[in-house]
This record gives C-alpha cells, structure tokens and sequence, in this order.
C-alpha cells in the first residue's frame, strides 16, 4: 500500500475545470498535486478526486466527505465556498460551519486535513466589488476558524494578488486556466514541504482567449444566469472524475 493516499473534495476549482487537456478531460490543480507528491517522494502515490462542478459547499460536505473516508486515506484537501459566494444570502459561518465538520470528521478518522481557500476571480467579473468583499470576509473568517490548528495544512490561494491577474484566468473569468492550477498545485506542494517543480509557479503565457464585450455575457454570464433562475447546476448529473477508488500516480522522473 503507497505511503500517501490522497482524496480531494470540492467543486469545480477542484475538479479542474479550466484546465482542460487536448483530449476534453479536467485535470487541475488535484491532479497535479498527486503527480508533484509522487516525484518529490519518488514513489508512487494513491489519488481519488471526487469534486464535482458547481457545487455549494454544504452539499460538498454531506455528498463526498463519507464518500471520501471511506476510501480510508492518509490525507484529504478541502475547498468550498466559491458557488455560495455568488449567491446573494450567503451565510459565512454556515460556510465556516461546514469547514469545522470537515475538520471534526478528519480528527476522529486519524486524516491529515489539506485547507484551501479559491483564488480571487474578482478584477475580471462583473460585480467585482461585491464578490472582492463577500470573498474577503469568507478567507478572513476560515483563516482565523483555523488559526489555532497548525497541524491543519493549509494553502490560502485568496490573497495571492499575482494569481488574482488575468493571466491566470481562463477564458470564461471565473476559473483558473491550466497556468493558475499550476500555481495552486505549487503553494498546496509548498505548503506540505515539498518542492515543486519550480516553473509551475508561473508558466509561459498563454495566447489571450475568450470573447470580450457583450459577447463575453452572452457566452458566459447568460448561461449562468439562466442556471440560478431554473435551480440547476453545471454539474447536475456528472460523476467524480476519479470517485471509483485508488488511482496510482507513478512518479514521473
């Protein structure tokens, strides 16, 4: 059995989404992790990911964190908020509450627990200010929920104003592109002592992308809108990538 076994929860920061492969597939910061912990330990490492797009954060914790235990792992990250934070009566501490049951349920399973918080997508959305504070307000909150708990590994992405900037983003504004999951994959790496590999903190620029203007709200923000207005979700009916168990990562060097 490898020595790390390693299962992400979220939604879509988690799953990937934005980093997309020639093939159609996600792959993300998750992925990247497992694949960076298993070259800096030169050893295989056992991977599930069962984040799934669009996702609130109470249903992330009553649908996968069981599922995810159950798996029997040696550790576990967590991210959400980022859907609740576009809702209008968001709730802070019921998102902060829903950490603390994260957190409760890795204590009584013996899991080392891996906190992230989503990088800010703010400077490039409509209602920039609203979302800036709203998200503000969620990071400050869970970082000082926290603060007491140094056995906690954390990886706060909020308050990096260099993965705040554009290049970072992909097309649609609202999910990193394959240069930011390179970026969270490094700090989630750093924050456990590995070293990553060094140029993922910031790789080649990519090619600009995305449409612009009103063609930007009719591809992007429209489909959003019509999601709230009919109570459905992007990820109504995906499965988890890797929810079907283990997934061997071979170290790649």
């Amino acid at each position: 059995m490898a020595s790390v076994r390693y299962v992400a929860i979220g939604d879509s920061f988690t799953e990937g989404v934005g980093d997309e492969l020639p093939d159609g597939h996600v792959r993300g910061w998750a992925d990247l992790v497992a694949q960076g912990w298993a070259d800096a330990l030169g050893e295989p490492v056992e991977y599930a990911n069962l984040a799934i797009r669009g996702k609130l954060v109470w249903p992330i914790v009553e649908q996968q964190l069981e599922p995810a235990l159950a798996l029997k792992p040696t550790h576990l990250s967590f991210n959400g908020g980022g859907n609740d934070m576009l809702r209008p009566r968001t709730s802070v501490t019921g998102v902060v509450t829903a950490f603390d049951r994260v957190l409760k349920r890795c204590d009584e399973e013996g899991v080392q627990l891996i906190v992230l918080s989503g990088a800010n997508p703010s400077g490039q959305l409509p209602m920039r200010r609203l979302i800036q504070r709203r998200g503000d307000l969620l990071s400050h909150a869970v970082e000082a929920h926290l603060a007491s708990r140094p056995d906690v590994v954390r990886a706060y992405n909020w308050f990096d104003a260099e993965l705040a900037t554009p290049p970072f983003w992909s097309e649609d504004r609202l999910h990193m592109n394959s240069r930011g999951h390179h970026r969270v994959a490094a700090r989630v790496l750093d924050a456990l002592g590995l070293d990553p590999h060094p140029e993922w903190w910031s790789l080649p620029l990519l090619p600009p992308a995305g449409a612009r203007g009103p063609a930007y709200y009719r591809e992007h923000v429209g489909p959003w809108v019509r999601r709230r207005l009919t109570g459905t979700s992007s990820g109504d009916g995906r499965e988890p990538k890797f929810g079907g168990g283990w997934n061997a990562v071979a170290p790649s060097v």
